[in-house]
């Protein structure tokens, strides 16, 4: 009955060397912190794969351009998708390049295609956004626990240097603590992961998206009087 309380979770915790409260200390945060992105991250894509997909249904159904890009003008940027955000940059551009005289097709064009890809590069930098914070976590965080597994058993063994002869009593409370350390570091890592690599995959097809956007948009625009 001793063993088994001694074993438990917030007693092997408690009684754990600095450095290794340290470590979990550190890994908890950084758990915390990747689980608030990762909830952040969702919502983001999530939002921006549904306004991505209204637009292109709304532009493709809808030839006024003029009156698509007044929309836009009048819903607040909150209110815009990023495709949305792309569009409007492109068709201002493209207006006020119509303007300016002496401007030929080709410049027009490339004009437009530029302002389209500053923007369509904001929009990526945004979507992208804590993404290398969950790849550090990932591949950092099983390390960070390992150091502290790794503290932890040379305590255990050091610790054992004075007893005559070594009991599992004596052992596994040692142990033990020394593997919560790489239990917490994988409990960072998995989650950190497996968001990671889907937020990779969203954010690269909204990517594609984009770009084939901006170039169905300078082909139509090129057709444009």
């Amino acid at each position: 009955m001793n063993v088994i309380q001694d074993l438990s979770f917030v007693h092997l915790i408690a009684n754990a060397s600095l450095l290794v409260q340290l470590v979990l200390g550190l890994l908890l945060l950084v758990s915390l912190m990747s689980w608030w992105y990762i909830f952040l991250k969702l919502f983001a894509v999530r939002a921006a794969v549904k306004q991505t997909r209204e637009f292109e249904d709304e532009f493709w159904s809808n030839p006024d351009l003029m009156g698509l890009y007044q929309h836009a003008t009048l819903v607040s940027r909150r209110d815009q998708g990023a495709l949305e955000r792309i569009f409007a940059a492109g068709f201002a551009e493209f207006v006020k390049l119509k303007k300016t005289h002496g401007v030929d097709s080709a410049a027009l064009l490339d004009g437009t295609r530029r302002a389209m890809r500053a923007c369509y590069q904001r929009e990526m930098d945004h979507l992208e956004s804590h993404l290398s914070f969950l790849a550090t976590v990932g591949s950092v965080s099983p390390y960070v626990g390992l150091l502290g597994t790794v503290w932890g058993i040379m305590n255990a063994f050091r610790g054992l240097s004075n007893v005559g002869q070594a009991t599992l009593a004596q052992v596994a409370p040692g142990i033990a603590e020394a593997l919560v350390a790489t239990a917490m570091g994988l409990f960072a890592a998995i989650p950190a992961v497996v968001a990671y690599n889907r937020y990779v995959h969203d954010v690269t097809r909204l990517s594609s998206r984009f770009e084939s956007f901006i170039e169905e948009f300078s082909n139509v625009l090129q057709r444009q009087p």
